[in-house]
């Protein structure tokens, strides 16, 4: 007597069709190595601002939201903006579509990669809608993206103490994930390295290196204090991406400790433009 695993639904067969459909398409790894640009030039303007900030040159702390305003106010801010736009929108519906098919024409994913897929293509989404906002006008002055009063709101909701809690060890635990792919080099599996050359294949290890382990801090920073608002019930600890950031400033060597981080995110951001060449779609 053989025992049959049950089928996927049907709509659920004809979403992945239509997924991998869309997927082997020339536009869709367009608009998904045009993702990659646009999240590098995102890091790229968040640790910008950031070292010159270390160095006593102006510049600021600030976060995605605060990138993608410090870009709409540059030259041409209004063409440059909708063109990241455009990029962050393909790089989230690349990753929600490998979060749904578990593979593309160039590569296939675990189950926890399709679990982080899906994580950063919501993130990613969000991103896309504040620089829709900009562009529409309602995005509002503030820069600073600060979660304090979005978590003021979830600490009074039930068992919103764990919610924020379990968003803080969520954070933690992707800063780990980023520590363990910039030491190991594990970023390196993701990328058509046999297309580099000898130096370009070393020149991306030591900025994807750095960059990495510069997001694993500023990640587990952010997740670090959303966890003590959610021990201490107290929504100021919370702080975002520009928020760790000041942190890393206040503390001793702060604007040494600064300097160098801003400097891995600015890596990170090159290290991602390269993906745009040679990530596996």
């Amino acid at each position: 007597m053989s025992i049959q695993t049950p089928s996927k639904p049907s709509s659920v067969r004809q979403a992945e069709r239509a997924g991998d459909k869309v997927e082997h398409t020339t536009g869709f790894e367009a608009l998904a190595r045009a993702g990659f640009v646009a999240r590098g030039v995102i890091y790229g303007v968040i640790g910008i601002l950031a070292i010159k900030l270390a160095l006593g040159a102006g510049g600021k702390t600030t976060s995605q939201s605060g990138a993608l305003r410090t870009i709409a106010q540059q030259p041409f801010g209004e063409v440059l903006l909708i063109l990241v736009a455009i990029g962050l929108a393909g790089y989230s519906l690349w990753r929600l579509t490998r979060a749904l098919l578990g593979h593309g024409p160039e590569d296939t994913d675990s189950g926890f990669e399709r679990l982080a897929a899906f994580g950063s293509g919501i993130a990613y989404a969000l991103i896309f809608a504040i620089a829709i906002e900009i562009l529409i006008g309602s995005g509002g002055n503030s820069s600073s993206g600060s979660p304090k009063h979005p978590t003021a709101g979830v600490l009074g909701w039930p068992a919103g103490t764990w919610i924020v809690g379990a968003a803080g060890a969520a954070l933690c635990g992707v800063a780990a994930y980023q520590g363990y792919r910039g030491i190991s080099k594990d970023f390196l599996d993701d990328s058509k390295t046999e297309e580099m050359s000898p130096g370009v294949r070393k020149w991306i290890t030591w900025i994807g290196t750095i960059g990495h382990v510069a997001r694993a801090i500023v990640f587990g920073l952010v997740g670090w204090f959303l966890l003590k608002a959610a021990y201490e019930f107290d929504a100021k600890e919370a702080v975002g991406l520009d928020g760790a950031l000041t942190k890393i400033l206040k503390a001793a060597y702060g604007p040494w400790l600064l300097g160098f981080t801003a400097a891995g995110l600015i890596a990170f951001g090159i290290y991602s433009i390269s993906e745009a060449r040679y990530r596996k779609i």
